[in-house]
């Protein structure tokens, strides 16, 4: 890493650190060279690849996504074929708000930091937080926008973010702590949540062994926004894709299905190149109860 970037991603993490909090005692960060550190002397050094982990205690039970998973990702989110998953999203942050409202955003479970990165070039003045479990993601968040401070650490233990400070959280395609994030949404919070729909990637379960989307996703997600999140806006985007055998076999490496891909590799090589698949999500906007 150059010097240069490397001074820019401890710079967006010093950035964002009166909002990080210690996990070990919840107490407020701040920065100082090469680490962050809180009031009672719990230090957390800064990685040379530019992301802090804030992860302690017993190993977690969750592995999040391998190097290789996040590299077919990247591979196909630079095609843009989720481009308008990333504009919506971009979208509910910003509807309803007048100019640039700055602030925080925390993406919870962010992979590669692309949907953060989008928002935060909808919204100019605000901060990003790139939270994930797995470092591969931590290296490649650091990466993934100016403003995007990257920070590993597992949503099921609580965010090691400060009460009431986030302007806005993201939830794509990921797990989600609705109790920790309305803790950590501020006054006004917006909570965008994306989730795919029973449509989402359909003409690729049969003859490619994509896992389907769980029926019972939507009850789960009201019962566990209930009580503590409202929802005010959602929104179906749904449109078809035109892709290639390469952008289906990235499809495949980059999620779930990830675990079957070498059986799937022989049946994607049946399918005509290119092939038409629909992307279909929900995306909800809620605000704290």
């Amino acid at each position: 890493m150059s010097p240069a970037r490397q001074v820019a991603e401890q710079s967006a993490l010093a950035a964002v650190a009166e909002v990080l909090s210690c996990p070990e005692c919840d107490r407020g960060l701040s920065s100082a060279p090469g680490t962050l550190r809180c009031a009672r002397g719990h230090s957390f050094d800064i990685a040379r690849q530019g992301y802090i982990s804030l992860l302690t205690g017993a190993a977690t039970k969750l592995t999040g996504d391998t190097a290789a998973m996040l590299d077919a990702r990247a591979a196909f989110q630079a095609t843009g074929n989720f481009a308008p998953i990333a504009d919506a999203v971009a979208a509910a942050t910003t509807a309803g708000r007048d100019g640039d409202t700055g602030g925080f955003i925390g993406d919870i479970g962010a992979g590669t930091g692309y949907y953060l990165a989008r928002v935060l070039d909808a919204v100019p003045a605000a901060r990003g937080i790139a939270l994930d479990i797995a470092k591969p993601a931590g290296r490649r968040c650091a990466r993934s926008h100016p403003r995007a401070a990257a920070v590993v650490a597992d949503v099921w233990r609580g965010l090691p973010i400060r009460a009431h400070t986030l302007t806005t959280a993201l939830s794509v395609f990921a797990p989600r702590n609705p109790e920790a994030v309305a803790r950590a949404l501020g006054p006004g919070g917006r909570y965008i949540v994306v989730t795919p729909t029973d449509r989402h990637l359909v003409e690729l379960i049969d003859p490619v062994g994509m896992v389907t989307v769980d029926p019972e996703k939507d009850r789960r997600l009201a019962e566990a926004m209930t009580g503590r999140f409202t929802r005010t806006d959602h929104r179906v985007v749904d449109y078809p894709m035109t892709l290639s055998r390469a952008d289906i076999t990235n499809l495949v490496a980059m999620g779930p299905s990830a675990h079957h891909s070498d059986a799937a590799t022989a049946r994607i090589a049946r399918l005509p190149d290119p092939f038409e698949v629909t992307a279909s999500v929900t995306v909800g906007s809620y605000t704290p109860a």
